[in-house]
């Protein structure tokens, strides 16, 4: 199984970069490029172990996912539920440490595996490539984030 990961030291402590990780609705949109829509489902206010999240990626595409960990302020990992057709398996995650600089070492994990099996060699080469790409851009907003004013407020509220 495909594995793509990306890494940013951000100067805040690990809680507070993880809340801004967390962020949803139209603060998140300040930062996150993939998404132009995600909201909590089954009347969920906010993410928890178990709890489902719908999100629209910016080209249209739809997944539904499913919280497997929430740990704050050092893990959140989720799997996908239903998604796009050419994944058979798709999960990310986050992990957040206490970096020598002071600041938070943010690490982005996705997993995935691709469907139908005799064309998933060549489709995970080509998603790896992809996936980079979009975590890469994801990360760097992630960091531009815990610089926003906006961004940063939102997330003190939710690590009071």
């Amino acid at each position: 199984m495909p594995i793509v990961e990306s890494s940013v030291v951000v100067p805040l402590e690990p809680a507070l970069a993880f809340a801004v990780s967390q962020t949803t609705g139209a603060v998140r949109l300040r930062w996150d490029p993939f998404i132009r829509r995600q909201s909590f489902l089954d009347g969920a206010p906010a993410p928890a172990t178990g709890v489902r999240t719908l999100t629209q990626h910016r080209l249209g595409l739809r997944m539904v996912s499913q919280y497997v960990s929430y740990r704050p302020p050092t893990t959140v990992g989720m799997k996908m539920v239903t998604g796009p057709w050419f994944f058979s398996v798709m999960a990310a995650g986050w992990r957040f440490e206490p970096h020598p600089s002071g600041g938070t070492r943010a690490v982005w994990r996705y997993n995935f595996s691709c469907r139908p099996a005799w064309l998933a060699p060549l489709a995970e080469r080509i998603g790896v490539v992809v996936l980079r790409r979009d975590i890469e851009r994801r990360i760097a907003g992630f960091a531009r984030g815990c610089a926003d004013p906006v961004v940063l407020a939102a997330a003190s509220d939710a690590v009071s």
